[in-house]
C-alpha cells in the first residue's frame, strides 16, 4: 500500500498553512494535529483499494458478529414477554385491563430517561466496555424476571430493564461509526439491526422450544422463557467483554499500519477534523442534536417505531386473533415467517443503500408497504388476507432502524456530534416504542381499528416528512454550492472551524 496526495482540485500550500501540515501518508492522516480533508470536504489522500477491503473483512469478522448477538438477546429479552403473554403471564398474575400495556410502558419510560445520557456515557466511557456491561445487565433482570409474581414486581423489573437496554441500540450504531466509512455504515448497521426482526423470529422459535420443557430448575411455563433467555444474554456479555474492541487504535488484531489505514480513511471523510475521537464538546453536541436532518430523521425514527416495536409486543396477541382455534405452541409458530421475511428486507436494503450510497430515497420506497398492510387490517377480517399483512407490514418496516441511524450518522462531522445526532434520534425512537405499548388495546380487539389506523396515520406521516426531507436536501446542497466559502471561515480558528460541523460552507448532505 502506498496513499499519494491527490493533486486534482486541491492548493496544497494553502491547506498547510490554514490546517497545519497536510497529511503526506495514512499514519499522517491518522496523527492528531493532522487534518485528512481540504476546505471543500475532499481527501487528500488516496488509499489502496485492496489494502481497504483486506481491512473491512477483517473488521466485518471481528466486530460484527459480537454487537448482532448482543443486539439479538437484546431485543429478544424485550419483547419475549410477548410470547410469556400467551404462555399464561397475565393469568399467573391476575392482570386485568390495561395492566399488560402498563408494564409495557414502564420499560419506555426508563428507557427515554436514560438514552441520551447513556449514548454519551458510552463515549465516555468506551464501547468496548460499556456495552457488554449493559448487556450483562439485561441479562440479569430478565432472569429476574422469571420470579415475579405481581404487577409492581413485574414494573419494577422492566423499570431497570430498560434503563440497562436504553444505550444498546444508538451505542452499537456509534460504536459502528468508528469502523465504517459513511457509506458502509447502512450495511453493518443493517446486519444488528435486523435483529429486531430476527428476535421475534428466533423469540417464536425459542419460546415454543422452551415450552415444551416440562420445567428448568424451580420455574415452569412462561418464568421458564426469561430465565434461559436471560441466562443466555448473561453468557454473550461475558463472551463480548474479552472479544469487543473498543476502537482501532486498541485491537490487537491489527496490525500497526492496519490501525493508520483504518483511523485515517474514517478521518478523510470528516472535514477540518484533526482527529477522530474528539473529546465531548457542548457546542458539537448541540450542533449534532439540532441538525435540520437530525430532527427530521428522528420524526421518522419516532413515527415508524411505533409499528416496528408494535408489531414486536402485539405479534403473538395479533395473530392469536386471527387463528383463535390454533395450539399455543402453533401461535408461537406462525409469529415467525413475517418477522424472518423482516429480516432479509432489512439486510437486503441496507446492502443497496451501501451500494449507491444512498439511505433516505429507500425510505421512500419502503413506506408504501406499510401503508398498503395496514390498509388490508382496517379493510378486510379475512384471516388469510390479514396473516399476509403482516408478511407485507414487517418487509417494510423492518428496514429503517439501520437506514435512519446510518442517515443520522452520515449527515454530521465529528465523533461528538455524531453520538448527540443518534442519541437523539433513537430517543425519539423510543418515544415511539412508549406510544405503541398503548397502540393495540383490550377493549379494541380482536379487529384492532384504532391500532391499525394509527399505524396507517403514522406510516402516511412519514412518506410526506421523508419526501419533503429528500427535496431540502437536494436544495440546501445546491445552495451550498454557491455559498461565499471565505467569508464564512473568515477570521475563524482552526477549533472555530471544527465546531461549525454541518455548518461547515464545504459540508455537503449525503440524503
Amino acid at each position: 500500500m502506498s496513499p499519494q496526495i491527490s493533486k486534482s482540485d486541491i492548493d496544497v500550500s494553502h491547506i498547510e498553512k490554514e490546517y497545519n501540515q497536510a497529511p503526506q501518508t495514512t499514519h499522517d492522516a491518522a496523527e492528531r494535529g493532522h487534518v485528512a480533508t481540504d476546505e471543500h470536504g475532499n481527501a487528500l489522500i488516496t488509499f489502496d483499494r485492496a489494502a481497504e477491503a483486506k481491512l473491512r473483512h477483517k473488521i466485518d469478522l471481528y466486530v460484527v458478529p459480537t454487537v448482532v448477538v448482543l443486539y439479538l438477546f437484546c431485543f429478544i429479552d424485550r419483547t419475549n414477554i410477548g410470547n410469556a403473554r400467551l404462555a399464561g403471564f397475565e393469568k399467573d398474575l391476575h392482570l386485568h385491563g390495561y395492566d399488560y400495556n402498563i408494564i409495557l410502558s414502564i420499560f419506555y419510560i426508563s428507557y427515554i430517561l436514560f438514552e441520551l445520557p447513556g449514548t454519551m456515557l458510552c463515549k465516555y466511557i468506551g464501547p468496548g466496555w460499556f456495552l457488554p456491561s449493559c448487556s450483562l445487565g439485561f441479562g440479569v433482570m430478565t432472569v429476574a424476571f422469571a420470579f415475579v409474581r405481581t404487577k409492581e414486581q413485574a414494573c419494577a423489573v422492566r423499570f431497570l430493564l430498560g434503563i440497562f437496554e436504553a444505550p444498546m441500540l444508538p451505542g452499537i450504531a456509534y460504536y459502528l461509526s468508528r469502523w465504517y466509512r459513511r457509506r458502509e455504515l447502512a450495511f453493518r448497521l443493517g446486519m444488528y439491526i435486523s435483529c429486531a426482526s430476527l428476535a421475534g423470529a428466533f423469540g417464536g422459535l425459542l419460546a415454543s422450544g422452551i415450552l415444551r420443557l416440562p420445567h428448568f430448575g424451580s420455574t415452569k411455563r412462561w418464568e421458564m422463557i426469561f430465565a434461559i433467555e436471560g441466562i443466555i444474554s448473561i453468557g454473550v456479555s461475558i463472551v463480548a467483554f474479552f472479544t469487543l474492541t473498543d476502537r482501532p487504535e486498541t485491537a490487537r488484531w491489527l496490525t500497526q499500519e492496519e490501525k493508520d489505514l483504518a483511523i485515517a480513511r474514517v478521518k478523510s471523510e470528516r472535514i477540518a477534523t484533526t482527529e477522530v475521537l474528539d473529546k465531548i464538546d457542548k457546542q458539537k453536541t448541540m450542533k449534532g442534536i439540532f441538525s435540520p436532518v437530525t430532527l427530521s430523521t428522528a420524526v421518522i425514527f419516532l413515527l415508524t417505531t411505533v409499528t416496528v416495536q408494535g408489531l414486536a409486543f402485539f405479534a403473538p396477541t395479533i395473530v392469536a386473533t386471527i387463528y383463535p382455534e390454533a395450539t399455543l405452541i402453533r401461535k408461537q409458530l406462525y409469529t415467525v415467517p413475517p418477522f424472518v421475511v423482516g429480516g432479509v428486507s432489512c439486510i437486503s436494503f441496507n446492502y443497496i443503500s451501501t451500494k449507491i450510497d444512498r439511505r433516505n430515497i429507500l425510505m421512500v420506497v419502503c413506506l408504501p408497504f406499510m401503508i398498503i398492510g395496514y390498509s388490508i387490517f382496517l379493510a378486510t377480517t379475512n384471516s388469510h388476507a390479514r396473516y399476509g399483512a403482516t408478511f407485507i407490514i414487517a418487509f417494510g418496516c423492518y428496514t429503517f432502524g439501520a437506514l435512519l441511524n446510518s442517515q443520522l450518522s452520515a449527515n454530521v462531522v465529528s465523533d461528538t456530534a455524531r453520538s448527540g445526532a443518534i442519541g437523539v434520534g433513537v430517543l425519539f425512537c423510543n418515544i415511539g416504542g412508549l406510544i405503541s405499548t398503548w397502540s393495540f388495546l383490550p377493549s379494541d380487539a380482536p379487529n384492532y381499528h384504532v391500532g391499525n389506523g394509527l399505524n396507517l396515520s403514522t406510516s402516511a406521516v412519514s412518506l410526506f416528512i421523508a419526501i419533503a426531507l429528500e427535496f431540502w436536501m437536494r436544495y440546501d446542497n445546491k445552495r451550498r454550492e454557491v455559498a461565499d466559502f471565505d467569508s464564512a471561515v473568515a477570521g475563524k480558528s482552526e477549533k472555530e472551524i471544527q465546531d461549525m460541523d454541518w455548518k461547515h460552507p464545504g459540508f455537503r448532505w449525503r440524503p
